[in-house]
């Protein structure tokens, strides 16, 4: 897994306050590993997924309110059941002013205060709405386009404050494509995504009649913005374009890069983040920034005007009346994902909170739902991955001695992070308002990017999480050598401390060997034993990894996930290497702690230690999924479906093989000659 992008979660109005004085209704059941989540009328020969996940499968249909549901989802509900509980009780209570819990609840009892929300109708963008009508130039669209920017919105291209990639030391200012509404760029260029586009062409009309344009003039706005964003589309990277990190690092000196792109007014844009001028740029795109630089000079002003008002009215139209809100849910939600009905409001603002003051929330999280001995587990967990993963390194045949020496050097310097921040962030500085929720959302954006800009060219926080502890998720962080686990991920079905080895084994520990294995795939292996960008192996070894990563790619283009649509290969390879990687070094700490206690060889269930360990990483993908999501996803995720994990993972293992007597002309069975082993 990758670190996370920040996103906004679709709304849907739910009316009244009456959300606030609603019980907390039972949290959902522990989503732990089970054998009656087992189809025993499949062979596992024919397909260990249906095998291991089948009734399961069967059991679960996708909720009203999602797009998929799997073990990841049940227990993110499990999660966010235990968050609104941690919500009401922030309600009854006032805490001290800028504390955690008084900003929680009054983020909390903003969101939910839907009667302010309908009452105020338009009232708090309008005079946003009235300055984009005055723009008299292109200085001053970017101007505003840099407040916006500054409070969360979107529009034209991405900017980021991150370590440079070739000098993780300190702090630099990124920028790439960006500027779309859809998915992706092929979402407008693609001809299967043709349908999708009328409808998105439509959602934009309808959302502009809202705004109180006549049906005419919205017809024609959602025209001008459909037609600029294609043309952004059409000088954006692929997917698996961005997934080289070297093309995608383009430094320019500031001058340079000015001169560069003469029609695009830096000056005014950097003046209005409060942004000093930098001593340089990493451009991700540069051909995307001179085709914006052409764009700028050839459309006329009135429809950037036009786009910018679409990118406001998008990025808040989930804090709008309720008219807005299920519009918007109407395309991205049901359209998008083919989810049947939005969250309850009382969750839709749960992510929010996660999303704009995550620390403050998580302190309140972790003092409840975190206890010591998860932690305790977790530090010997990752210490006994980390001994087979270093044995690994030292022996792996392919790989010459002055390469693997670096790659030893970079394993002694990585480090792991477990539960939470040692600090957490100090949110006290930020205003958080009960009755103005939109107003919270702008100002925890600009809290965040002003604490951001203000670190350019300083030394890198290496305490700093990018995911709050509330999280389901994990992370390799490249630029820092860490591999990060939030105390969310901690519990069933990755991590329960009443199973025995085999299944956490092959739940988190698989999960912890995953991340690890991130500092050698595809992107990772491209980072140094400081963090940066710098090729450290030598021609033969590079191409050795190549050959080697290729017989993934082909196994994965070979998997149709619906008729016609399959898997993209190189686009998931490196979460593809990552699995191979942490199962193979899983299974053999598995295998060390079983020597330890031969004991725990028994059968439980009729199953031995090694058949758990493989049905536990098979079920941790269990998954149902919309066609519409399932489509999206392909295009856009650099994860495999859950099927193709398991399945195309263990395909590969010959201890699977020999665990569940798997022989030679099974639809299981993959030729030794085309599997894939490097680590």
């Amino acid at each position: 897994m990758t670190l996370p992008s920040r996103f906004i979660t679709l709304f849907a109005w739910v009316a009244g306050l009456s959300a606030l004085a609603e019980p907390v209704p039972p949290p959902p059941a522990i989503p732990r590993f089970s054998i009656n989540y087992l189809d025993r009328t499949v062979n596992p020969a024919t397909d260990f997924y249906e095998f291991a996940c089948g009734q399961w499968r069967k059991d679960n249909p996708i909720p009203a309110d999602k797009s998929r549901w799997g073990g990841f989802y049940e227990l993110a509900e499990r999660n966010w059941a235990s968050i609104q509980q941690i919500l009401n009780e922030t309600m009854p209570t006032k805490a001290a002013p800028r504390t955690p819990r008084r900003q929680v609840a009054d983020f909390y009892a903003s969101a939910m205060d839907t009667n302010r929300i309908e009452g105020l109708g338009l009232k708090p963008i309008q005079a946003n709405l009235k300055r984009i009508d005055r723009v008299k130039d292109v200085s001053g669209l970017f101007k505003l386009l840099a407040e916006f920017h500054d409070q969360g919105g979107g529009g034209l291209f991405g900017m980021g404050f991150g370590p440079d990639d070739k000098d993780s030391r300190i702090y630099a200012v990124e920028l790439g494509q960006g500027g779309l509404s859809l998915p992706d760029r092929d979402y407008y260029l693609q001809d299967s995504f043709r349908e999708v586009r009328d409808k998105y062409r439509q959602h934009v009309e309808k959302m502009f009649i809202l705004l109180g344009e006549t049906p005419a003039a919205a017809a024609a706005h959602a025209d001008t913005v459909l037609s600029l964003e294609t043309e952004l589309a059409k000088a954006a990277r692929t997917r698996v374009e961005l997934r080289d990190p070297n093309k995608n690092y383009n430094k320019f000196s500031h001058a340079e890069f000015v001169a560069h792109y003469p029609n695009l007014p830096w000056a005014e844009y950097l003046a209005a983040r409060h942004l000093a001028t930098p001593k340089y740029e990493v451009v991700g795109q540069p051909e995307f920034f001179t085709a914006l630089d052409r764009l700028m000079s050839e459309r006329p002003l009135a429809d950037w005007q036009v786009y910018l008002r679409w990118h406001l009215l998008h990025a808040i139209a989930a804090y709008l009346p309720a008219a807005f809100e299920r519009e918007n849910f109407a395309f991205f939600g049901r359209t998008l994902s083919g989810q049947l009905e939005p969250e309850p409001r009382w969750k839709r603002a749960a992510h929010q909170i996660d999303g704009c003051i995550g620390e403050a929330l998580g302190q309140l999280y972790v003092a409840k739902h975190f206890p010591a001995e998860a932690r305790t587990r977790m530090l010997e967990l990752v210490a006994n991955l980390r001994a087979v993963y270093r044995d690994r390194l030292t022996t792996v045949p392919w790989m010459s001695e002055p390469t693997r020496a670096k790659a030893l050097a970079k394993f002694d310097r990585f480090t792991a992070k477990i539960g939470h921040p040692e600090k957490f962030r100090d949110y006290s500085a930020l205003s958080i308002r009960p009755d103005d929720y939109l107003g919270n959302v702008r100002r925890a954006a600009q809290f965040e990017s002003r604490r951001e800009i203000a670190r350019i060219g300083q030394a890198v926080d290496r305490t700093e999480w990018h995911m709050t502890p509330e999280t389901v998720n994990a992370y390799f962080n490249g630029s820092q050598n860490e591999i990060v686990f939030p105390a969310g991920i901690l519990q069933p079905p990755f991590f329960d401390l009443t199973l025995d080895d085999a299944v956490n084994y092959g739940g988190i520990g698989v999960v912890i060997g995953h991340e690890i294995t991130h500092g050698y795939d595809d992107q990772g292996r491209k980072y140094d034993a400081n963090g940066n960008l710098n090729d450290w192996w030598s021609e033969a070894d590079g191409k050795a990894f190549e050959t080697r990563a290729q017989k993934m790619v082909e196994e994965f283009n070979g998997f149709e996930v619906l008729p016609g649509l399959h898997v993209n290969g190189q686009l998931t390879l490196g979460e593809n290497l990552a699995d191979l990687g942490g199962v193979s070094i899983a299974y053999e700490a598995l295998q060390r702690a079983l020597a330890k206690d031969p004991a725990q060889r028994r059968q439980i269930d009729g199953f031995t230690p090694e058949q758990r360990f493989f049905l536990s990483f098979a079920q941790i993908w269990r998954m149902n999924v919309r066609e519409a999501e399932a489509r999206r996803l392909i295009t856009v995720d650099p994860h495999s479906p859950g099927k193709c994990r398991a399945n195309g993972t263990l395909m590969n293992q010959p201890e699977f093989y020999e665990a569940f007597n798997i022989t030679a002309g099974s639809p299981m069975w993959l030729p030794p000659e085309q599997r894939t082993k490097i680590w």
